[in-house]
């Protein structure tokens, strides 16, 4: 496990994504370009980033945003959705849209080859989709079903409730999906008034990854997109400040195994402390060398599931320590997690443990980064973050430089208060 921790950490730091040429430009209407020539794969990816999601959503129309994304994808006003599949299928390639917390996304790829025509499909999609009327009705229903499917799925409704608890009244509490009562409020008007609102060049972000030329990619781009309106300024609102009531929750539900999820608020993206958290997580759960797998689950038995998670976000984000567990087991594996981070909160981890901590975690960074699919998604990322694209290399050094000491202080301060969600069988 060292070995292999070492040797891709070793691939992060000398392989071929810091060889990547990547060339950013920002056209006259505002919308961001960036294209990384990767001349390995013969395969081209787009992501197209877009700041609109659950973070700029309320209650009262939470979920609009993957709405818009999903009824997009139905056609364009040249061609219907399955024709466009079938087209870009044609290329080797596949097209789908979503929305996110900070952001929704059209992505596309294809044979490097069909780069050009895979351009125009994610331009005709993002800029002339039909948004007709009659598909309103069985997207919302669709979407409705997605979210009973997940509220029926024990370990989904978990962590919804423990996003909902530790959010309070801000934009994170609610889902990507929104509930059945907000999107049965978002008529054809307000579906239409807000792709238009959030489709403005200024806030939207092109990245290419693939085996192209920047100077080519970025021609065609302006091209494509150049003549879009930039639109008037949106500003936005100041959100409201997580509650993070550090309370214990219990829910019943019909379920076979016991959810327990424990945590608090943790650093945005861009904090100086999100590298340390990253290492304090991966120290807690960070797969089977994780202190949760072997304390809770190899050595006592007491989880079938132990893992710890710290997402990166705009703003302040959530390490959550994560255990599924018999119903007999629940309360010796509650108690067992209470264990583990007050041992986090009071002895420095060793040497050794850190060492291990840190390889695992810029290894996993540095697989996850491996396709041109995942290399355009990060650009366009820090792009939207606003953390700059030299951010993966200042991140791989802010979590080389992690110390004992800064593992400590950030357990004391970002586990102090822990919300505690429990998903039990009724």
């Amino acid at each position: 496990m060292i070995r292999l921790a070492l040797a891709l950490l070793a691939i992060g730091i000398l392989g071929a994504p810091a060889a990547a040429q990547t060339t950013r430009e920002r056209l006259d209407n505002g919308l961001t370009v960036i294209v990384r020539e990767n001349p390995v794969a013969p395969v081209v990816a787009v992501s197209l980033l877009v700041k609109t999601g659950t973070w700029w959503e309320t209650p009262s129309n939470n979920g609009i945003s993957n709405f818009v994304h999903a009824v997009m994808v139905r056609g364009t006003t040249k061609r219907s959705g399955a024709a466009l599949a079938e087209a870009i299928a044609a290329l080797g390639g596949k097209i789908s849209a979503s929305g996110e917390v900070d952001y929704s996304e059209i992505r596309a790829s294809a044979l490097s080859r069909f780069w050009r025509e895979l351009l125009g499909f994610t331009a005709e999609l993002a800029l002339t989709p039909k948004l007709a009327p009659g598909e309103l009705d069985g997207e919302r229903d669709w979407i409705i079903g997605r979210i009973q499917k997940r509220r029926d799925n024990a370990p989904s409704r978990a962590f919804d409730e423990f996003f909902a608890t530790l959010y309070g009244p801000h934009p994170y509490s609610l889902q990507v999906l929104g509930t059945p009562e907000s999107l049965r409020r978002v008529d054809y008007p307000t579906l239409v008034g807000w792709y238009r609102r959030v489709y403005r060049p200024q806030q939207m972000t092109l990245a290419v990854s693939g085996q192209v030329s920047a100077v080519e990619v970025l021609a065609e781009a302006r091209r494509l997109f150049g003549e879009l309106p930039r639109g008037g300024e949106t500003t936005e609102a100041a959100r409201p400040t997580p509650a993070n009531p550090g309370t214990r929750r219990v829910i019943e539900q019909a379920a076979q195994q016991t959810q327990i999820l424990a945590g608090g608020l943790a650093p945005s993206l861009s904090q100086p402390d999100h590298a340390a958290v990253k290492v304090l997580s991966t120290i807690l759960g960070g797969g089977m060398a994780g202190r949760l797998f072997v304390e809770l689950r190899d050595k006592r038995g007491l989880a079938y599931t132990a893992a710890s998670y710290y997402d990166p976000v705009r703003d302040p984000g959530a390490l959550i320590l994560y255990l599924g567990t018999a119903p007999e087991n629940a309360a010796k594996a509650e108690e067992g997690l209470r264990r583990e981070i007050d041992r986090i909160r009071t002895d420095p981890v060793s040497d050794d443990e850190l060492r291990r901590a840190k390889g695992y975690l810029l290894g996993r960074y540095t697989m996850d980064r491996r396709t041109n699919e995942r290399e355009a998604w990060y650009l366009a990322f820090y792009e939207v973050e606003g953390v700059g694209q030299d951010y993966s290399e200042r991140y791989r050094k802010a979590v080389e430089t992690v110390t004992p000491a800064d593992v400590l202080r950030v357990a004391k301060q970002y586990l102090e208060k822990v919300t505690t969600v429990v998903l039990r069988p009724r």
